[in-house]
């Protein structure tokens, strides 16, 4: 039992930093001049960097440069670091600077949602009725959200709510299509290198080291660091690791969390104002991400 309550609280410890990164990433670029190009090349590069650091002392080693000698993983490695890592990563952070962390996170938390609407779509089948009601969620919820109970206007920009939905899409596609890579290779050597792939080609375009117009200072690198160590590398790990203690239907439902924190922590430490339709379009989302987490009984973990 102290096992489970272990995994409970690495998940929950977890899901705060991911849900507090997008916070204090909205941060950086309202008051302090970063861009989502920089802050995305930065966290990528140094969080894939120190994963595969500390793959590098584990049991599986030699995988860390063992997956660049597999043809076929090595392509879908390339493919899955500049579509999937970067593509969600970028996506997501310039939907929280044309719009705000709570909005972008709502949804990005769309993707479980477009999985399973792909997975009917392969199998030429219609969603259960329990997916079906995720779905009439999730479109009430998206709708209050970016409408505020008005069909007239957006209440966020046009572009913040298409970045959202573009993150939400590389979730889902994170979400599938790097199976194949996870059945041979460790997690943590697919992600490490993902991340290094996806934020060394930004690097080449953005070019973080002509960067300007930022103001760094002992607050401003505090941020960085907690968004690059804390929000990426940290969670990452804790979630990852919990995996040991609990089931992932039990880690999915508790990394709801996630969100809740980035709407709590936008609303009273950065005064975004949030409406009341707008609220309740959040927690739409929140229940289709419950509904579709809650699947058929897993194995119980051991104690």
């Amino acid at each position: 039992m102290f096992k489970r309550w272990k995994g409970f609280a690495m998940v929950l410890t977890g899901g705060m930093f991911w849900g507090l990164s997008g916070t204090v990433a909205q941060k950086l670029f309202v008051e302090e001049g970063f861009t989502p190009g920089f802050l995305v090349c930065i966290r990528l590069v140094v969080a894939g960097a120190l994963l595969l650091l500390f793959a590098s002392f584990g049991e599986k080693r030699r995988q860390v440069f063992g997956v660049w000698k597999d043809h076929e993983s090595r392509i879908r490695l390339v493919v899955f670091g500049l579509i999937g890592m970067l593509g969600v990563q970028y996506t997501y952070f310039a939907s929280i600077e044309k719009g705000n962390a709570a909005a972008a996170t709502l949804l990005q938390y769309l993707a479980p949602l477009l999985v399973v609407v792909y997975q009917a779509w392969l199998k030429s089948k219609l969603p259960s009725g329990r997916e079906t009601l995720a779905v009439a969620f999730a479109l009430v919820g998206t709708l209050l959200l970016v409408t505020n109970g008005s069909w007239h206007s957006l209440s966020i920009s046009t572009a913040a709510v298409v970045w959202g939905l573009l993150s939400a899409v590389g979730l889902a596609f994170n979400a599938i299509y790097p199976s194949e890579l996870q059945r041979k290779w460790e997690s943590t050597v697919i992600l490490g290198w993902a991340m290094v792939v996806g934020g060394a080609a930004l690097a080449l375009i953005n070019r973080p080291w002509n960067a300007v117009g930022m103001h760094w200072s002992w607050v401003s690198a505090a941020e960085v660091i907690y968004v690059v160590i804390f929000g990426t590398l940290v969670a990452f790990y804790l979630f990852i690791d919990s995996l040991r203690y609990v089931t992932s239907t039990e880690a999915s439902l508790l990394s709801i969390i996630e969100p809740l924190v980035a709407v709590l922590a936008s609303v009273f430490w950065l005064k975004v104002p949030l409406g009341f339709y707008e609220g309740i379009g959040g927690v739409c989302i929140l229940v289709t991400v419950a509904i579709l987490a809650v699947r058929k009984a897993e194995p119980k973990v051991s104690d």
